[in-house]
């Protein structure tokens, strides 16, 4: 039973990563493709 138990997790679990995998390599070259604002940070102010 916790067998069943783990491998429909499993399954669920994978199944989820394969979904979500073209999403997020498609966002990752949107994201090296328009570079983001540059922002200025001045030293440590006290």
């Amino acid at each position: 039973m916790t067998r069943i138990v783990l491998l429909i997790s499993f399954i669920i679990l994978f199944s989820r990563l394969i979904f979500i995998l073209p999403a997020a390599f498609e966002h990752h070259q949107q994201q090296k493709a328009t570079p983001g604002p540059v922002t200025v940070t001045s030293g440590d102010t006290r």
